[in-house]
């Protein structure tokens, strides 16, 4: 990086990295992220020399950005590959109310397969599994690309490897199909599956591919549309109702007492998405009105802090936010000039 004058009468900060390793991990690929960083906080100078990276500024940044690269050189210690995507998620942690560091929240690996692990990215996120993890039943509510779904099914297979239960029933409404799957091609099952595919999606990111049919017929891992849950009763077993926004009250009422003993639920989904016909009132909607105040049962909300998509992904959902919530505002009548 090349030296620029330093501000008259600005404030500097030195942080030292001794470990070349470490050193070459936060700078990135030919100091990319260096200048990623420069970047971000244009108020800032960066100065390298050898180990010691000299911060000067005359904006209260300053103290921030020393921050962020402390907790950027503690994360490259620990292993983790940094860049951008993982320099925005750890401001967005500095950011948030609470004393998680970001370090807390990136190495806590929920499930590993070939190396390769599932952890949360965002407070909100890391929040979420804590949840999972001391409630009965959690409701995971929040916009796509935020994990909800995908961090649920990660507790799910690790509390199947640790014995925890004894199988995994994932299952969401096909409310798309309604009285058409009749018409549709094919046997039952094959109806169904585009409907759990996306779940099915998941299971092999965690799971060896050649285990999960051998885990399905024995009834280890069971994928069902949930109008196949009446009348079941589940004992010992982690349930997963994914798209729930699409239940209806009734619907809802009837998944969540399937709950039998030693079992755990986790439900999901997007209010912002509701599929169901007509002008029918989503289950999730008001579910939360009539459990308020249940001991061990706890709603995670997430939002666009949380997407862990493409940043423009976060973006999008931003903006839909204040579009609905200037709504009311804009639908209301205006009046003639008299």
């Amino acid at each position: 990086m090349t030296d620029r004058p330093t501000p008259h009468g600005g404030r500097t900060a030195q942080i030292t990295v001794a470990d070349q390793k470490t050193l070459a991990a936060l700078l990135g690929p030919a100091d990319s992220n260096l200048r990623y960083l420069e970047k971000r906080h244009p108020v800032v100078d960066f100065h390298l020399r050898g180990d010691v990276i000299k911060l000067t500024s005359e904006s209260d940044d300053l103290h921030a950005v020393e921050r962020l690269i402390k907790e950027l050189v503690a994360l490259a210690e620990a292993g983790q590959t940094i860049d951008p995507d993982l320099i925005r998620r750890t401001e967005g942690v500095l950011y948030s109310p609470g004393n998680t560091t970001p370090e807390e929240i990136f190495t806590h690996n929920i499930v590993s397969k070939r190396g390769r692990s599932i952890r949360p990215k965002t407070v909100g996120q890391k929040t979420y599994v804590d949840a999972i993890d001391s409630h009965t039943i959690t409701f995971g509510i929040g916009p796509a690309g935020t994990g909800k779904t995908y961090l649920a099914m990660a507790k799910a297979v690790q509390a199947l490897q640790a014995k925890d239960v004894t199988r995994i029933i994932l299952t969401r409404p096909a409310v798309e199909a309604g009285e058409k799957l009749g018409f549709l091609p094919g046997t039952l099952t094959e109806k169904i599956d585009p409907y759990l595919r996306p779940l099915y999606d998941a299971l092999h990111d965690m799971l060896d591919q050649s285990s999960i049919p051998k885990l399905m017929e024995t009834g280890t891992i069971e994928v069902v549309p949930l109008a196949f849950m009446r009348g079941r009763t589940l004992n010992d077993a982690f349930i997963i109702l994914d798209e729930a926004q699409n239940t209806t009250p009734e619907q809802m009422k009837m998944f969540l007492t399937r709950l039998g003993f030693g079992s755990k639920i986790v439900v999901t989904g997007d209010v912002t998405q509701v599929d169901l016909p007509g002008s029918q009132t989503s289950g999730l909607r008001v579910v939360e009105k009539i459990l308020d105040g249940l001991d061990d049962v706890h709603f995670s909300r997430l939002n666009s802090q949380d997407v862990v998509r493409h940043q423009l992904v976060s973006e999008i959902v931003t903006a839909y936010e204040k579009w609905d919530a200037t709504a009311e505002e804009r639908n209301k009548p205006r009046r003639g000039r008299g």
